[in-house]
């Protein structure tokens, strides 16, 4: 059985008209999605706009969440300074949470060495699991198989990778050389049945905010050894997919505009996201037409 469960959602962070942080949306959107088949929560990572949160205000959220709930949740702590990060990771510590997840520094674009020490660092300042998050279209560094295959043999609390490098092939060397319990979960989507093909345990995804039964329905298929009905519902799920992010729209602008129109008061993401396209919220009930429809058929 996966470490943190199968189908984890990157939950958005609910603030309310005036752009503060709503921690009891955060409580009950946390329950909400389990309730919706959520095995785990990941909590201020990129969907939950963590750069614009201050380490007080992720502090909270994390503890809040934590009391909300009674599946495993994994605190988003990653940052491009490795002393903002320790900050973070002792939020994490006192929040109770049961795992952390550490993006690549982004901007600063350090070396493979840096990036070693960086993970190392942040690892060591906890007992916690860690969960590495590769995700190198917004970071601007991918994380070398060599440095991810050294941090899974040599730092025992690195367990797990968000994989959204968006190379399966690389990932399946990559499993080939790391422990049989390291664990890699898809952070893209749309790349979740070609990732389990190769080794993946479950996803750390956004339109399971939405469609986290047809998801979890795909793994369980998957791994049941019924192909053609995972690749059923992956087909299910591919305007889900092609929603929840773009140019005009990028991630987590199209999440909240859809749960909004499922009357849940997230509010409107922090600048510099947004601000909202019109018609968004109009093709965010389409897309929910669309899943209803194949639910009822």
């Amino acid at each position: 059985m996966a470490r943190f469960g199968t189908v984890l959602t990157a939950m958005i962070t609910p603030f309310d008209g005036a752009g503060r942080l709503d921690l009891d949306e955060a409580a009950a959107l946390a329950r909400w999605l389990v309730a919706s088949g959520n095995e785990g929560l990941v909590i201020a990572g990129t969907t939950g706009e963590s750069p614009t949160l201050t380490h007080a205000e992720q502090g909270d959220l994390f503890a809040a969440v934590r009391a909300a709930v009674d599946v495993p949740v994994v605190a988003g702590v990653g940052s491009n300074s490795t002393a903002e990060s320790l900050d973070l990771v002792a939020h994490a510590n006192a929040a109770g949470v049961d795992g952390v997840l550490v993006v690549t520094p982004y901007y600063n674009r350090p070396s493979q060495a840096g990036l070693l020490r960086h993970f190392r660092t942040v690892a060591e300042a906890t007992d916690l699991p860690v969960m590495l998050y590769d995700i190198p279209v917004r970071t601007g560094r991918k994380i070398d198989t060599d440095t991810l295959v050294e941090l899974a043999t040599t730092v025992p609390n690195v367990v797990a990778l968000k994989d959204a490098a968006g190379d399966p092939a690389e990932t399946a060397t990559l499993l080939t050389r790391v422990p049989d319990d390291f664990e890699v979960y898809s952070g893209d989507d749309s790349l979740t049945l070609p990732l389990l093909s190769i080794g993946a345990v479950g996803v750390v995804g956004v339109a399971t905010h939405w469609c986290a039964p047809e998801m979890r329905s795909m793994i369980e298929a998957f791994n049941g050894g019924d192909v053609a009905l995972a690749r059923r519902l992956n087909a299910v799920m591919l305007p889900s997919f092609a929603f929840e992010t773009g140019l005009v729209a990028p991630n987590p602008v199209p999440t909240k505009a859809l749960l909004r129109t499922l009357g849940r008061p997230v509010g409107e993401c922090r600048p510099p996201m947004g601000p909202t396209p019109d018609g968004l919220e109009d093709r965010a009930r389409a897309v929910l037409a669309d899943l209803d429809a194949h639910r009822k058929g």
